[in-house]
């Protein structure tokens, strides 16, 4: 079986984006988050190796025509890293777990064109963009500083969690590009409107759970409560 045809038959599995909802919880990450910022200028440079590499790989998949292997899932969680420059050479993975690091720059994963699952939660991001990923699926940048939605523009993207951010306003999210989006994941961000928020498919909206000017309702579903969907 290609490389394509194995990636057309995967199942997003949402549970493995975990969607705790009370406030404790992003009140813990935002603490951590600013012990963060207050340490930043002590960090020192941790970029990924080749060990870290070896530890972290798991998954033999074919690849190609089948008659190549490679490893296709990655976890590097927790591992203070500040560059992830090596990724760019290991095209063949599909699952990548690089949250609780030190990471400003996402660009190396733009050469991973096979993704389907990627988890950056934790880190320093000031941004989600990247290159358009043919098959990336599922993508979780909770409890970064992102402050847009800009460049995120994946055609199977099915799930997307920026919770515990600073994004004020959604914008960039273009129902052209994401035809499959499905999960939209906001919650703890600085939104006082849905103004933006405009995809076709989308089932599963996660915002806030008061009241905010702007905000609709459509059928049974409250768009500016927590609902599990329409």
């Amino acid at each position: 079986m290609s490389d394509e045809e194995d990636l057309e038959d995967f199942e997003p599995d949402l549970d493995d984006l975990e969607r705790e909802d009370d406030e404790k919880e992003i009140e813990e990450w935002e603490d951590y988050r600013k012990e963060g910022e207050e340490e930043s200028e002590e960090w020192v440079s941790t970029p990924l190796t080749e060990d870290m590499m070896k530890e972290g790989l798991s998954l033999l998949c074919k690849t190609g025509n089948g008659l190549a292997h490679a490893y296709v899932k990655l976890e590097v969680k927790d591992r203070d890293l500040t560059d992830i420059y090596l990724l760019h050479s290991y095209i063949h993975l599909r699952y990548v777990d690089i949250s609780e690091n030190h990471l400003t720059d996402l660009s190396p994963l733009n050469y991973l064109t096979h993704l389907l699952w990627l988890k950056a939660d934790g880190n320093q991001l000031r941004s989600a963009r990247l290159n358009e990923l043919p098959y990336l699926q599922i993508a979780s940048f909770a409890y970064n500083q992102i402050t847009d939605t800009e460049g995120i523009s994946h055609p199977r993207l099915a799930s997307l969690d920026l919770k515990g951010n600073r994004i004020p306003m959604v914008t960039g999210l273009d129902p052209q590009k994401l035809i499959s989006l499905h999960t939209l994941e906001l919650r703890g961000n600085q939104l006082s409107s849905t103004l933006g928020i405009n995809l076709p498919k989308l089932k599963n909206l996660f915002l806030v759970d008061h009241w905010v000017k702007g905000w609709c309702q459509e059928g049974d579903t409250v768009l500016g409560a927590r609902m599990p969907g329409f």
